[in-house]
């Protein structure tokens, strides 16, 4: 039987997630290889219709399509097969909650869910995967890409690798999509599984480490040396030396320069040269701005690097400090550190700032999209727009 599913992003959680989730619902998100709602429909099937609960001005793109009989889905828990099982089992008026209070998951009518009412509360059989906050989605990268790896590779072989490369390490922990071309490269799989996607280029030199994932269309750049667990989504360019991180899609670090512990959104690019710390001096615990807090909050991490908004830029040589937050529409230039939070739509770095007016972000976003044969499109446009006139205290 074919369900009505609907993702629904939570108030808070979607603020704490920010600024990635001012143009994404929270299951848009990459950890592992794929998206949170790519993993819900493969554990639950294709063949449910599904939908999105999350801002106003996001619905252009990501409408609701509610019905009198909906299953209600918390669009930044990452399912496993256990869990999809009891979301599966959940009768009317069934809600799901996890050991936290999270509400995971609820079927039933539209204004049942909007007012909380609970028919029967369900306890989660195991603990779960929640994305609250940016950081998690490196911290698990490596948990949830293992998960993956097995069920997209499950019952497939993969294409044989050139004679050209070195594998280190067990071989089944290496999978390659039959298009993807790899010359020259060292592949070592002892830490975590490679996955290549396809079409996508590993040049010549490249050392990769796994646990690593490149999806459709990524390229892995002369002589890079990434270290897991690292993600590109789909169209991603990577060079120089990256370690545990996530790139949702379409952006690039194309040279040298060292990025770890970041999440990275679409349509960015890091220049050459430029170098973001993921740890202080004195190796404390790192405090970064939290958008629902609207301050600098403890993370009790040591490690923790870039988190970057859609459409934003570094330019050469830029020096990043330790868990810099930048915005949507961000272009930093110049030299020296830049503050560790940028609002949205600034240009400028330490000598300051200015605003970025609309027109000239939409030429930039037209042309960069351009390359990759998208449009940008009137509903992409009003969503930018919603942000820009966004008050200071959420930009």
């Amino acid at each position: 039987m074919n369900s009505n599913i609907i993702f629904f992003d939570d108030t808070e959680t979607r603020r704490h997630l920010l600024p990635l989730t001012y143009t994404r619902p929270a299951c848009h998100l990459r950890v592992g290889i794929t998206t949170i709602e790519w993993k819900w429909r493969e554990l639950l099937g294709f063949n449910h219709r599904y939908s999105h609960l999350t801002a106003s001005y996001l619905k252009a793109k990501f409408p609701t399509l509610a019905r009198n009989h909906n299953l209600m889905i918390a669009a930044h828990v990452v399912p496993t097969p256990s869990l999809v099982g009891q979301v599966l089992e959940l009768r009317y008026g069934d809600a799901l909650i996890a050991d936290d209070g999270t509400l995971v998951a609820f079927n039933g009518a539209a204004g049942e869910f909007d007012n909380r009412a609970w028919g029967r509360v369900v306890a989660a059989a195991q603990p779960v995967m929640a994305i609250t906050r940016l950081y998690h989605i490196f911290e698990n990268n490596a948990v949830v890409m293992q998960q993956d790896f097995e069920r997209l590779t499950a019952g497939r072989k993969s294409a044989s690798l050139s004679a050209t490369n070195t594998l280190i390490g067990p071989a089944d922990r290496l999978f390659v999509e039959p298009d993807a071309v790899i010359e020259g490269a060292t592949l070592n799989t002892r830490e975590g599984c490679i996955y290549i996607g396809h079409d996508v280029e590993v040049m010549e030199g490249a050392c990769v480490r796994g646990p690593f994932a490149a999806l459709d269309h990524a390229k892995v750049r002369i002589g890079a040396k990434v270290y897991g667990a690292t993600t590109l989504g789909p169209h991603c360019k990577i060079g120089g030396e990256v370690e545990n991180s996530v790139f949702i899609g379409y952006s690039n670090k194309a040279h040298e320069g060292f990025l770890g512990d970041a999440v990275i959104g679409e349509w960015c690019n890091i220049g050459g040269g430029t170098t973001a710390s993921n740890l202080k001096n004195d190796y404390g615990e790192i405090k970064m701005w939290d958008y629902s807090e609207q301050r600098f909050a403890r993370t009790g991490l040591q490690f923790c690097g870039l988190m970057m908004g859609d459409h934003s830029k570094l330019g050469v040589n830029c020096m990043i400090n330790t868990a810099t937050v930048i915005g949507v529409g961000v272009e930093i230039h110049g030299s020296g550190f830049p503050r560790n939070f940028v609002a949205s739509f600034q240009t400028g770095g330490p000598a300051g700032y200015k605003e970025v007016a609309l027109p000239a972000f939409f030429d930039m976003a037209a042309r960069v999209m351009a390359r990759r044969g998208i449009e940008l499109t009137d509903v992409d446009r009003a969503i930018y727009t919603s942000i820009y006139n966004l008050s200071d205290k959420y930009r």
